[in-house]
């Protein structure tokens, strides 16, 4: 008789794992209308880079603006980093040749040319809601020029629970 104990089967795939720390780290931004985290993994899937959009280093969140609306000065768009930028920023590597970034949100232009100037890839993201935007169409555009993948996350799981309650309580 074998008395061996089968593994779980219902495991986190890699892709359901990275963007699940991309979506958790996403929950550190302190913006009242956009919460977006990132990311990157190495071709020997560990994690090498996260971020998430928030101020830089030594600019208070309190003083500047989180608005989306009104003189562009007063509102957060000159301000904020986004997350690529921080996860690439924040990596343990100066080499991400070849790594992969999970994002909840489509790359702007901007992070676009940070993730190709790092040598990523290949992009995973959750949502392209402004696919239409000429700010992404320039993305998509430098992406396929520069031979960087992308592709709409497609994990089997909708939705992942985590509790943050000990084994002892």
């Amino acid at each position: 008789m074998d008395d061996r104990v089968n593994k779980r089967t219902d495991y986190l795939s890699w892709d359901e794992y990275f963007m699940a720390v991309a979506l958790l780290s996403a929950q550190r931004s302190k913006d009242p209308s956009t919460q977006v985290g990132a990311c990157v993994a190495n071709g020997d899937n560990k994690i090498v880079g996260v971020g998430y959009n928030g101020f830089p280093w030594g600019c208070s969140d309190d003083v500047l603006p989180w608005n989306r609306e009104g003189d562009f000065l007063d509102t957060k768009y000159p301000y904020v980093c986004h997350a690529e930028l921080n996860a690439v920023l924040n990596s343990i590597s100066y080499n991400l040749k070849g790594c992969r970034i999970y994002v909840g949100l489509f790359p702007c232009n901007e992070c676009t040319k940070v993730i190709i100037q790092s040598g990523i890839n290949e992009i995973i993201y959750l949502s392209d809601k402004y696919a239409a935007t000429d700010l992404v169409r320039a993305s998509k555009r430098m992406l396929d020029t520069a031979g960087v993948t992308y592709r709409r996350y497609e994990g089997k799981r909708q939705q992942i629970h985590l509790q943050l309650v000990s084994d002892d309580q």
